[in-house]
């Protein structure tokens, strides 16, 4: 089964298909560069981030976490439904056993309390929707919210009631502007931040880390929100400037032959295309196309990725 499961009325499209706007935007190679906003984000809740330097060797295996978390959104969206629900169950399973010491209380919590997997769900598909939009690819707001209502399923398989996951771009605002005061910037936030700035590698391949990593990374943080980075207490350049190097980047990893990025480990594109056939290949003109039907004419062709002519900081 897996991979090549079908039912009576064809191959198993899993939790998403390729119907859905996430399945379009998760094969963008932007991606990785949101995953990490995504941890510069998480890393700002102080019960989260403690679950995280408490339950694993961060500093020694942040590059495991994040493509073990890479797979892990992989098999949710390409994956087969069996797949998908094979994967959360394993991360649900790890999760209920961890427990973290609060750093502030020294109260003792368990890593899956749901506000805590509220809050990691929000930031990671923030940070997702947030750099694919401004990076270039022209969501429309009605694309956008579907996006957010579909990552639901996401949520559902981590442990989260879905009823109470935001459903659409309005409701994500809403929930970061309510949980900003219990968020900071306490050791552990910084050394996430030392980390994504310059992890360690060989000494021969530190020149490479900082002629290609650090650029990436300081991208990365430069499209979090302005409160974000005065919590943390460390400038970024203009938003305007960032937008710029968001567009630049995108163009330039989009360029990279779609079957040669998706050719790299584990795969989950490629098998998903081949359990799906041809029509189903992952495209921002699929989007494009789309949003004439979800937004009416003409909208698409007057959104700039990120419903603004020029980005504003979302403060």
């Amino acid at each position: 089964m897996g991979d090549t499961e079908t039912g009576p009325t064809g191959p198993d499209p899993g939790l998403y298909g390729p119907s859905s706007v996430t399945w379009h935007c998760h094969g963008d190679p932007m991606m990785w560069i949101a995953g990490v906003r995504a941890l510069y984000l998480q890393a700002l809740h102080p019960r989260a981030v403690r679950g995280v330097m408490e339950n694993s060797a961060f500093e020694h295996d942040a590059w495991g976490r994040l493509l073990r978390t890479a797979d892990f959104v992989g098999t949710l969206t390409y994956g087969t439904t069996e797949a998908a629900e094979h994967a959360g169950a394993r991360v649900r399973a790890i999760h209920r056993k961890l427990s973290a010491t609060d750093p502030v209380t020294g109260e003792e919590f368990p890593v899956d309390d749901p506000e805590l997997l509220l809050w990691v769900h929000c930031a990671q598909i923030d940070s997702f929707l947030h750099v694919v939009r401004r990076s270039g690819i022209p969501l429309t707001p009605a694309q956008a919210d579907r996006y957010v209502d579909e990552n639901r399923v996401n949520a559902r398989l981590v442990g989260l009631d879905p009823d109470g996951v935001p459903a659409d771009t309005g409701a994500l605002a809403a929930y970061f502007e309510g949980i900003r005061p219990e968020l900071a910037a306490g050791p552990d936030a910084h050394a996430v931040y030392a980390f994504l700035e310059g992890p360690p590698v060989h000494p021969l391949l530190i020149p490479g880390r900082n002629l290609l990593w650090r650029p990436l990374a300081g991208l990365a943080y430069g499209s979090l929100p302005g409160w974000a980075h005065r919590l943390y207490g460390r400038p970024a350049p203009p938003p305007r400037a960032v937008t710029r190097r968001l567009r630049l980047t995108g163009r330039v990893l989009r360029s990279i032959p779609a079957g040669l990025r998706w050719k790299l480990p584990p795969g989950h594109i490629l098998k998903a295309m081949r359990r799906m056939g041809p029509g189903s290949r992952p495209s921002t003109h699929t989007l494009r196309a789309a949003a004439a039907i979800l937004d009416g004419p003409g909208r698409a062709s007057h959104d700039d990725g990120g419903d603004f002519k020029t980005w504003r900081s979302p403060d």
